[in-house]
């Protein structure tokens, strides 16, 4: 089996590149809340990554082979956990988190990591070199069931990502064309049909998303107030606590899912250049590693984790600029918050474990 050198092997790039981003996204939430009652939003930033970097060399520790054969046991858990969240008080009109030790997880976002693994192994023991209609079906319903649980808590934005992972593996697997036509014409068809159970913010987003000017004080508001952010930021940015978007408060949760808009303000064209080529090159060494993998279910992990990535960013990013409805997604190592941070340590903790396992023993 597959085993590593030394820790010297890790992926270095990698986590430089992470640190860098996490280091941007802890200013940015300095300026965002120094003068509010989140103002010490960065300091638990700052705790979170260091927690997150042991959680990633946790995760990179064990070999994914061992992973992949417990994977059964994980979606199990990951499927009582989801379930247990119903019985937790709402909060923010949602039922996401579980309370341990006096801290509130998000158990959708660790169910991210047993998803990449589910669909890394599924693909990776297929006996033929396209995905067939069977196969469809079956990692259709294994991704269905919590894709439903946390489109009920509701959290929609969340359950998006794991389709993403879905449909990253198929592709890569393999798939007909009439197979992806036919998956392009239900998805078409099934959105009328969704509408009826989609929550009434849910709703307004999608409204708002058509035509954000129609409620500007209301549903809209949001949108409006970030375009007007990202406009402001001009060609350098305000500077940063000089952002009037961000500092007078029009624009909403400037540390979390509106931070790049807060960040757009502040630095600018240019500063939104550095932190997206940042972010290419932190996908692209992902794709890397995938390429070195000693073996197809190693590759599908870290095409999983770049896929989700892209998403993360593709859909915050359109977002705030209006090309995207609002839902709720977090910038990757960016915006503040403990699970999704955890979960980004964790999912290129995978990679590092793909990468630490490419040399044959």
């Amino acid at each position: 089996m597959p085993r590593y050198r030394s820790i010297w092997d890790i992926d270095w790039s990698l986590l430089a590149i992470t640190l860098v981003i996490c280091a941007i996204g802890v200013v940015q939430i300095y300026s965002a809340t120094h003068d509010t009652k989140f103002q010490d939003a960065w300091w638990k930033q700052i705790g979170w990554i260091a927690l997150g970097l042991g959680l990633m060399w946790l995760v990179a520790s064990v070999d994914y082979h061992t992973l992949l054969g417990q994977v059964g046991f994980f979606y199990v858990a990951m499927i009582a956990a989801l379930l247990f969240t119903f019985a937790q008080a709402r909060i923010f009109g949602a039922r996401r988190w579980i309370s341990i030790g006096g801290m509130n997880f998000q158990i959708s976002e660790f169910a991210k990591l047993v998803i990449i693994l589910l669909v890394a192994r599924y693909l990776s023991e297929l006996k033929r070199n396209e995905v067939g209609i069977g196969d469809l079906l079956k990692l259709g319903v294994l991704v269905g069931i919590p894709t439903l649980l946390v489109m009920r808590q509701p959290d929609l934005g969340t359950s998006l990502t794991y389709l993403a992972i879905l449909g990253a593996g198929i592709l890569l697997a393999g798939l007909r064309w009439h197979y992806l036509a036919a998956i392009a014409l239900v998805g078409g068809l099934s959105l009328p049909i969704a509408w009826p159970f989609l929550n009434d913010y849910q709703k307004a987003r999608l409204e708002t998303f058509v035509n954000p000017d129609a409620d500007p004080r209301g549903a809209g508001y949001q949108v409006i107030q970030s375009r007007i952010a990202v406009g402001h930021g001009g060609m350098w940015g305000t500077g940063a606590t000089r952002g009037t978007q961000t500092q007078l408060h029009f624009l909403p949760v400037t540390h979390t899912d509106f931070i790049f808009s807060s960040f757009a303000e502040e630095h600018g064209f240019v500063g939104v250049v550095v932190v997206l080529s940042l972010y290419f090159l932190l996908i692209m060494q992902i794709v890397q590693n995938a390429q070195a993998s000693p073996d197809r279910s190693g590759m599908y992990i870290c095409m999983g984790v770049a896929a989700l990535l892209l998403f993360h960013l593709l859909v915050n990013v359109g977002m705030v600029v209006g090309s995207m409805p609002v839902t709720g997604i977090p910038l990757p190592l960016m915006s503040s918050g403990g699970s999704n941070l955890f979960s980004v340590f964790m999912m290129l903790g995978l990679v590092n474990n793909v990468r630490l396992r490419r040399f044959a023993s």
